[in-house]
């Protein structure tokens, strides 16, 4: 059987367990609602993700940065390659395709992809890069800023409710991604001949948590805990979230950062796929120790992203 045709028929079957997703309303979450802290608790521990609904967030907005990202991403290339910053590990600006490589892998991603970071004062750690200003689409900066603050607001009001099942304050998390060195991605992926079915493979992100705002894209797929891909799609009213590596890290492993992938079923297609997370990090200067064992020295997060910006090819 082809290879098209076999993730075709494995995505058809998917289709039967891909209720085992948790689905979790944000307004009860932050009602301090216990069943449905309990079922937070078992989606972060038993398999690193769930979707969040009644998020609150204007479908409008995220119409719009989809619509800007792809504006984006048709700009000349040679215009888009003026605002890249290899340099920096491309914390900000755009990345070329076929730049960044998972951990452990040889071939690289089938994308390009901008980063947008938070606006930055002398508040901020200095660390911390300033935005990349994009000249040639008006209103592009402005779309990014409020939609960057947005999620980040959002994100910090899921970081209380996680909170709670580590059994710590509501606000245990605030000080340290206040000012944090978060970033959105806009990823595209071009249409492609490439015999290679994936266009991102197997990886677990960096940060904290990752927020996915939804786009009915197919493709973005995750593994539970007994090693079964399950797919996963959402709409405007819903956020995928799962765990990072640093979460992962401070809680020694009670959460499990999320590994996940994006594959195309039918390799005879050719249409882009786009796609926003938002990364929430803490701030550089944050240490990363348990948050059970007190004696844990740690390692810095700024030491440990940068680190992993090595491994993952993008200095």
């Amino acid at each position: 059987m082809s290879e098209s045709k076999s993730f075709t028929r494995i995505a058809q079957s998917y289709k039967n367990i891909s209720n085992v997703i948790l689905k979790l309303s944000l307004h009860d979450l932050l009602q301090n609602d216990q069943p449905s802290i309990n079922l937070l608790s078992e989606a972060l521990e038993n398999h690193g993700f769930f979707v969040l609904t009644d998020h609150g967030i204007s479908n409008d907005l995220f119409k719009e940065a989809y619509h800007f990202s792809e504006k984006f991403f048709n700009l000349e290339l040679a215009i888009k390659n003026k605002l890249s910053h290899p340099e920096k590990a491309g914390a900000r600006g755009y990345t070329p395709f076929g730049k960044e490589t998972a951990l452990g892998e040889t071939v690289p991603d089938l994308k390009e992809f901008w980063h947008h970071g938070p606006v930055i004062d002398d508040s901020y750690d200095r660390r911390i890069m300033s935005n990349v200003d994009v000249s040639d689409l008006e209103g592009f900066d402005e779309l990014f800023d409020q939609l960057f603050n947005e999620m980040k607001h959002l994100g910090m009001k899921l970081l209380s409710s996680i909170s709670l099942t580590l059994d710590k304050p509501e606000n245990f998390f605030d000080s340290k991604v206040e000012k944090g060195n978060s970033l959105l991605r806009l990823i595209h992926y071009p249409p492609s001949d490439n015999e290679n079915m994936f266009r991102a493979r197997e990886h677990e992100d960096i940060n904290l948590i990752t927020l996915l705002i939804g786009a009915d894209e197919p493709g973005l797929e995750v593994k539970d805990k007994s090693g079964n891909w399950l797919p996963v799609s959402s709409s405007f009213n819903e956020i995928v979230c799962n765990i990072g590596d640093m979460m992962q890290l401070i809680t020694d492993g009670k959460l499990k950062s999320t590994p996940h992938r994006v594959v195309k079923y039918n390799l005879d297609e050719k249409r882009s796929r786009y796609s926003i997370p938002f990364f929430l990090h803490p701030s550089p200067d944050t240490m990363l120790s348990s948050i059970y064992d007190e004696s844990d020295k740690g390692v810095l997060a700024h030491d440990f992203l940068d680190e992993r910006l090595r491994a993952i090819k993008l200095y």
